[in-house]
This record gives C-alpha cells, sequence and structure tokens, in this order.
C-alpha cells in the first residue's frame, strides 16, 4: 500500500512548501508527479518551480516541455506518470486516484479553505478504508510540520 501524507498547509502558502518537499525528494533520488486540480493552476506552479528561489533550480515540466519520462518532476492535471515516479504530490483539489506505482503520496491542503478541508476528510477516509498508511501532518505556528494523526 501507499503511504500518504496530508499536509495541512495553514502558515506559508503551497508556492512556498512545495518547492521545499520537491526538493528533498529529488536528494532521496525520486521521481515526483505533481498533479493539479486544473490546468491554469498547474500553470502557475510551473512559474512558481522557476523563480522561487535564486539558489536553486528544480528540474521540472510537462507534456509541452520534452520527453516526460527524462523529467524529474512531472507537472500534470491527469492520472499519468509518465516519469515512473515513486511520489505524487496532489495539490490545489487534485482527487488522488489510483496510487498503484506510487511508494507516497502526498496531498496538500489549504487549512484556511472549508471546501479543501471538507475534501481532504472524505479523501483521508477513502485512503484509509482502501488499507494506505495514512498521516496527517499540520504546520505549527512557526511554520514547522507536527504530526497530528
Amino acid at each position: 500500500m501507499t503511504e500518504v501524507l496530508f499536509y495541512h498547509l495553514q502558515n506559508a502558502p503551497l508556492e512556498r512548501v512545495l518547492p521545499q518537499l520537491l526538493e528533498r525528494s529529488l536528494e532521496r533520488g525520486w521521481q515526483a508527479v505533481v498533479r493539479a486540480g486544473g490546468a491554469e493552476r498547474l500553470e502557475a506552479l510551473n512559474n512558481a518551480l522557476w523563480t522561487y528561489s535564486d539558489d536553486s533550480f528544480l528540474p521540472h515540466g510537462s507534456r509541452d516541455d520534452g520527453p516526460p519520462e527524462t523529467t524529474p518532476i512531472f507537472l500534470t492535471t491527469g492520472d499519468e506518470n509518465p516519469n515512473g515516479a515513486k511520489v505524487l504530490f496532489l495539490v490545489d483539489g487534485a482527487a488522488p486516484g489510483p496510487l498503484d506505482g506510487y511508494e507516497r503520496c502526498v496531498l496538500m491542503f489549504d487549512g484556511r479553505d472549508d471546501l479543501a478541508v471538507g475534501a481532504a476528510r472524505e479523501h483521508w477516509k477513502v485512503l484509509k478504508a482502501e488499507g494506505h498508511d495514512a498521516t496527517y501532518w499540520q504546520q505549527n505556528d512557526a511554520g514547522k510540520w507536527e504530526k497530528r494523526a
């Protein structure tokens, strides 16, 4: 079964947290897929990943950017995994869908958005019922992540 981590964003926006988690994934030698809830939001994340830091570079792209199988971080709105990623990031309302082939799934949601929180609760119930190992992480006031469940 896939390890599923729920990240409850409260004190930092997705555009600041996601690049840090992607960097850690690459440091571990993992390819990643980032699935967004819509094309417009995916384009905004693409731009954010190019500009988030002057000191770092995250190799990423989508089908529009060349051979997806050679892209360490693949951006999509679909269920595809063309780069053989072991970690899946779900952002901006993207639904989990089948998690076959992934070792880890990171579902990130905005804690200030009641609809996002409600959807995350429903995803939690479904994924737990399917037998996935789910944990819940929440930012404290200092912006550090604490395991809550």
